[in-house]
């Protein structure tokens, strides 16, 4: 029989997810509370698993020995997930570090060649002197 990792280890993370909440714990503790009170209230001949409560033991144990490989398979997931977003965000950075620096570059190009451009007053100022430089020239 073949299946699916997939679908297992979606199956795991849902088991695991449900094992860490208040509800599981909660029917988990109903489920023991009862299953002792039955097997020490109940009449002799009803027990199912008298005390010492071997088959519960058991039981729980099983429940455990399957629990904890399916939260480690969920915990790798998981950490395959973290491993490829932080790979993702890695890259995102890089290339919000070669854009920054590009555009940096880009602005001190221009503010190099602003610092070569003539400002307003600096065309008056030489308008100006050539009106008079004009003006002089006319009067003579």
């Amino acid at each position: 029989m073949r299946m699916d990792s997939e679908v297992f280890g979606s199956f795991a993370e849902g088991f695991a997810r449900f094992m860490g909440t208040a509800r599981f714990l909660i029917w988990m503790t109903v489920l023991i509370v009862a299953w002792l009170g039955w097997n020490i209230l109940a009449p002799e001949n009803w027990r199912i698993d008298p005390f010492p409560f071997i088959f519960l033991t058991l039981l729980l144990s099983l429940q455990a020995s399957y629990a904890a490989p399916l939260i480690l398979l969920a915990q790798n997931r998981q950490e395959s997930r973290e491993r490829v977003s932080l790979e993702h965000d890695r890259e995102v950075a890089a290339q919000a570090r070669a854009d920054t620096d590009f555009l940096a570059r880009e602005i001190a190009a221009m503010r190099m060649r602003i610092g070569d451009l003539a400002t307003r007053d600096f065309i008056r100022s030489e308008l100006r002197d050539l009106v008079e430089d004009l003006n002089r020239d006319e009067e003579r």
